[in-house]
């Protein structure tokens, strides 16, 4: 009966109860809700683009009636898109290459005075090693007159030699005999023969041969000097023969007051705690001065006369005549606690000159990490220290090369550092040393070692930029009373006076030193100012810009959640488990006939319970059916 009044009820009442459903529907959906969402992809981007602040994005809904401007501006508004995070990705490759600022800074103070060392170039003849060294020489000298006939000068010696040494001498001859200097064609006169015509002494390298212990192989040290290989060939066998004394490297056998006549600082004398003493194979007795930590020199002024002067004697008394082929004296300016390596950074005094060295000083500190491969103290670095020094390039090498001696010869090579549980080369002990050593040496000049992408560079160094100047000394005016107070207070009483003294001045240029410091080129926040430049240049918006794309992109992927969830639920309402398929095909029948015998019941109920849409996404307005049916 309710159905049938419900069907009688006037038009314009229904009507009007239609509309008022509808209106309270839609302000219920219109009432803002804490999340909303959007019902489709078209109403997301449709509102992006009404509503952003991103020049260009509301072209694309303005334009829309308008086919080919749709579509040149949504071409011209990705390609945008493109070139700017095409220049995002430049921004980001530059930032993460590490780049980094060069500073300059002039530093104006009190500087402590660098370590001077100064060596003799006069290699002595230890007491302990004299009758080796003259049988050596004996040999030299017999070589020579074979090879091209000179009759060279021996120095004076006791040629009476004990029985107990004998033994010794003899064992030294057999291994020089072993290793001869000897000469040997050029590459394009190999095939000639000794007694050709066309064969001149010229066309002759001269070198000496090491063999390996089973003499299998064997490698050829050749020089086109024959200075250059005489004094390889004479060192190679002094080295055996230093190597062969224990604790040779502690004999002090120096005269600190026959070599330096005067040595001054800041117009005050030095002194024996002033300096220390070294011996080097090749370059004689060294002297470091200002090396002692506890008390280091320091200038208050620059100039020559706030800075060490010293007068040294460079005649070479009892000196090795095949080692050392030079006059004068060595000096190396190295900073405190480093070793002093007199063949990388020294230069050699002349005899009779008055050299003045000016000092400019340079610190570099380099950043570390990503932005440069430094090491801070070398602890990082995977070779060993051998030096009882800091962390230096040139040390590390040194390291690097000593342990592989050890580990490839067996033994170590006498010019650096002994390592622990290691002893020195003696071709008395280790028969092919001299092979080993050749061969290794090669691969560490072709860095097939690896030596120097091991060692890395200090993240601070210091160094001395120096410049020398030159002038006679003593003059021509001066030189007899010069002479004479030496001669009376040094005992100078050398027959070349000029050429056996020199005068050396060690001073600082300017009171300023320069830093040079690396600070990062591109930091986090020049990473965001560029960013933001790039976006401003190509759509005119700020950060608030980014945060609605932010949001424009998590709105697509919640959209996108929420339609795969209802698929999903339709797809389970569509089809919910049954005991058959052919138990669900006939319950769907059933509730589908009903529908289809008893249209008008269906009409008025919908009509009397007209009830408004929970799903958001269903197209708003009344129900076609309902319509449809009450007519």
């Amino acid at each position: 009966g309710g159905s049938v009044k419900a069907g009688k009820m006037p038009d314009g009442e229904k009507t009007r109860q239609c509309k008022q459903e509808e209106e309270q529907q839609q302000k219920e959906e219109e009432r803002e809700g804490l999340i909303e969402f959007y019902s489709s992809y078209q109403e997301l981007f449709q509102f992006f683009c009404s509503n952003t602040t991103i020049h260009g994005a509301i072209r694309l809904v303005c334009s829309k009636k308008n086919k080919m401007k749709t579509a040149f501006w949504s071409v011209l508004f990705f390609l945008t898109f493109g070139l700017m995070y095409w220049q995002f990705g430049i921004l980001y490759r530059e930032y993460f290459s590490y780049p980094v600022n060069l500073n300059l800074n002039l530093n104006s103070d009190r500087l402590t005075f660098p370590a001077v060392t100064l060596c003799t170039l006069n290699p002595y003849r230890y007491s302990a090693i004299r009758k080796k060294l003259d049988k050596l020489d004996q040999i030299t000298h017999q070589t020579l007159l074979d090879l091209y006939d000179y009759n060279m000068s021996l120095p004076r010696s006791d040629w009476s030699i004990p029985s107990t040494q004998k033994r010794s001498l003899r064992s030294l001859l057999h291994h020089v005999q072993r290793h001869p200097l000897q000469r040997q064609k050029r590459d394009n006169l190999v095939n000639l023969p000794e007694n050709s015509p066309s064969v001149d002494k010229n066309d002759w390298k001269i070198g000496f041969v090491l063999c390996s212990e089973n003499n299998k192989d064997c490698f050829h040290q050749a020089y086109s000097s024959g200075v250059d290989a005489v004094r390889e060939w004479y060192s190679f066998h002094y080295i055996n023969i230093l190597a062969q004394v224990p604790d040779a490297k502690a004999l002090d056998e120096s005269d600190f007051e026959n070599f330096i006549y005067a040595c001054r600082f800041n117009e005050a004398t030095c002194d024996k705690a002033n300096y220390t003493h070294f011996h080097h194979p090749l370059y004689g007795n060294c002297y470091t001065f200002n090396d002692n930590s506890s008390s280091l020199w320091t200038s208050s002024l620059p100039g020559i006369n706030n800075g060490l002067s010293l007068v040294v004697r460079t005649e070479q008394n009892d000196f090795i005549p095949l080692l050392s082929t030079v006059t004068g004296a060595r000096v190396m300016v190295h900073d405190q606690n480093e070793p002093a390596f007199m063949d990388d950074g020294g230069f050699n005094v002349r005899p009779g000159i008055e050299t003045s060295i000016s000092m400019r000083k340079e610190m570099t500190v380099r950043l570390g990490g990503s932005y440069s491969d430094c090491t801070e103290d070398g602890s990082d670095v995977p070779v060993q220290n051998l030096y009882s020094s800091r962390y230096t390039e040139q040390v590390c090498i040194r390291s690097c090369f000593q342990l592989n001696m050890v580990k490839r010869c067996g033994c170590a090579y006498y010019f650096y550092p002994l390592p622990e549980g290691a002893e020195y080369c003696d071709y008395t002990k280790h028969v092919s040393w001299g092979y080993c050593y050749y061969k290794l040496l090669a691969e560490f000049k072709a860095d097939v070692l690896g030596c120097f992408h091991k060692c890395r560079k200090p993240c601070k160094m210091t160094e001395y930029r120096l410049s020398a100047g030159y002038s006679r000394w003593p003059s021509a005016v001066s030189e007899d009373w010069v002479f004479y107070m030496l001669s009376q207070q040094n005992k100078y009483n050398i027959t070349s006076k000029r050429n056996g003294v020199a005068k050396v001045n060690i001073f600082f240029e300017e009171w300023n030193y320069k830093t040079n410091g690396e600070s990062p080129a591109f930091t986090v926040v020049t990473l965001l100012s560029q960013l933001g430049n790039q976006w401003s240049l190509w759509f005119g918006s700020s950060v608030l810009s980014v945060m609605e794309l932010a949001e424009l992109i998590l709105d697509f992927f919640a959209i996108t959640f929420i339609l795969a969830f209802r698929w999903f639920r339709s797809r389970q309402k569509l089809s919910p488990p049954g005991p058959s398929p052919n138990t669900h095909d006939n319950t769907a029948f059933q509730d589908e006939a009903p529908a289809a015998n008893a249209p008008h019941r269906f009409t008025v109920e919908a009509v009397v319970t007209t009830l408004p849409s929970y799903n958001s996404l269903e197209p708003r307005g009344p129900s076609r059916d309902g319509e449809a049916g009450h007519e």
